[in-house]
Formats: structure tokens, C-alpha cells, sequence
């Protein structure tokens, strides 16, 4: 049974850091692309950041220079540390597998930035 656990999202003040975590079970992410999402009260769920079994990441335009996805393969976990924290990226944060059919969602870990 797949399973990702996120972790690691809480309260800051605006100009501070959080590092998420995605941990998983039943299966093995260093082998998967994965993706961070989040959602906003009234909005619908955007994409963040993603990284490939390589390496390689990609990030959304308003993240770009303060966010960076990176893996523990010995941990099967995946990060989101995030740096120059803003009021706007207040929301619930998402891991989600990418390459597998189908894809799995995390529960979710609730990020909220004070002005």
C-alpha cells in the first residue's frame, strides 16, 4: 500500500523558512518523479516545484529563488524548503507522485505566513 506522509508545514512570520517533508511507504521515489502542490482557501490546487529521479527540478514562477525541492533516496523522502516566506503562499501543501499510474496525493501539511 502506497502512502505519503507530509510533514513539517506550521506558523512563521513572513520572511521566514519552513522545510517540508514527504516521506513515503510502499514505494520507492527515487525512482519517480515528484511533485509539490498546494491549495489556497477559495482557490484551486497549483503546482510548485518538481523533481526528477535524476535530479533535475523545476519550479512555478512564484516560487522561482525561494523555494528548492530536493530528495533523500536513503530516506525516501522528499524536501521543500522554503525561504522569503510570503502572506500569498499561505495554503495546505501537497507531494504527489508523478510518473505512476495512478498518481498519489500526501494528506497534506497546513502552511500559513503572518504578515
Amino acid at each position: 500500500q502506497v502512502q505519503l506522509v507530509e510533514s513539517g508545514g506550521g506558523l512563521v512570520q513572513a520572511g521566514g523558512s519552513l522545510r517540508l517533508s514527504c516521506a513515503a511507504s510502499g514505494i520507492i521515489l527515487s525512482v519517480d518523479r515528484v511533485g509539490w502542490y498546494r491549495q489556497a482557501p477559495g482557490k484551486e490546487r497549483e503546482w510548485v516545484a518538481t523533481i526528477t529521479s535524476r535530479g533535475s527540478t523545476n519550479y512555478a514562477d512564484s516560487v522561482k529563488g525561494r523555494f528548492t525541492i530536493s530528495r533523500d533516496n536513503a530516506r525516501n523522502t522528499v524536501y521543500l524548503q522554503m525561504n522569503s516566506l510570503k502572506p500569498e503562499d499561505t495554503a495546505v501543501y501537497y507531494c504527489r507522485t508523478e510518473s505512476t499510474v495512478p498518481k498519489y496525493w500526501g494528506q497534506g501539511t497546513q502552511v500559513t505566513v503572518s504578515s
